[in-house]
């Protein structure tokens, strides 16, 4: 393969998004299409939506990177979060090839996120110990030390006041509970400072649709925290599933520190 453009796709609770990316510049080569997830999402019919969307792209790559919402071990789902149980011990790479007949090469996809991040966006050339959390229905992370992935991190599973921390703050909890930005960031605070006396992260990057509404809460933000928002927005698991793709077909290297 000549070309560094890798059909990259990104499946979430609500949406499966994909669009061709141009590694060289980090950005899509394609318009951004997403197709409803299927209810419910079992292997099978997130499959068929899977093949839709690539005949939809007219992708002529032998190649495909996708972002999967589970802990994901050598292609095989060992959680389904936003996803039908049945995923659980299924093989993601091979449902999905045998479904688009091109190799598909899966990935956490916050972990995806982490990756387009810390590659392209202000994760770029960063030492030490680098933390994204994306904010959504749930609280997904992606942990990375001198530029290298340590997959599957999962901190939204970390307990906070005898729960797990995502059912304490997330987009979903802010709901829920129905919470003021100020009562939203104070909630955040707390785990962001129980996530930084655990790891001590040296940045931690916020990611997902509620960053987007980071100036409404980032004054009850404790100073000593380095927190920044992602550069790479609703775009980053596209652009990280085919970059980790790329990477795990050609043995680049992903030490993506200069």
């Amino acid at each position: 393969m000549e070309t560094k453009k890798i059909l990259g796709i990104d499946v979430g609770a609500s949406g499966i998004k994909g669009a061709i990316v141009d590694l060289e510049t980090g950005g899509l080569a394609t318009e951004r299409i997403k197709l409803s997830t299927p209810k419910p999402a079992t292997p099978e019919a997130v499959a068929r939506v899977v093949a839709e969307l690539v005949n939809k792209t007219g992708y002529t790559g032998d190649m495909i990177g996708c972002g999967f919402p589970a802990i994901v071990k050598h292609g095989v789902a060992y959680s389904a979060a936003n996803v039908d149980p049945a995923w659980i011990g299924a093989n993601i790479e091979t449902l999905l090839s045998e479904a688009t007949g091109k190799k598909v090469v899966a990935v956490n996809d916050a972990d995806a996120a982490g990756i387009a991040e810390m590659h392209f966006g202000k994760g770029k050339g960063k030492k030490g110990t680098v933390v994204l959390i994306t904010i959504g229905s749930g609280l997904g992370s992606a942990l990375f030390l001198d530029g290298h992935l340590v997959p599957n991190s999962e901190f939204g599973h970390l307990y906070l006041h005898g729960m797990v921390a995502e059912h304490y703050v997330s987009n979903t909890a802010r709901k829920k509970y129905e919470m003021s930005w100020s009562g939203f960031g104070k909630r955040f605070n707390e785990y962001l400072l129980h996530l930084d006396r655990v790891f001590s992260p040296d940045l931690i990057i916020l990611g997902g649709g509620i960053s987007n509404e980071f100036d409404q809460f980032s004054n009850r933000l404790d100073n000593k925290l380095n927190v920044t928002t992602a550069a790479m927005f609703n775009h980053a698991g596209i652009i990280g599933a085919a970059l980790n793709a790329f990477e795990a077909a050609f043995g680049e290297n992903r030490d993506v520190v200069a």
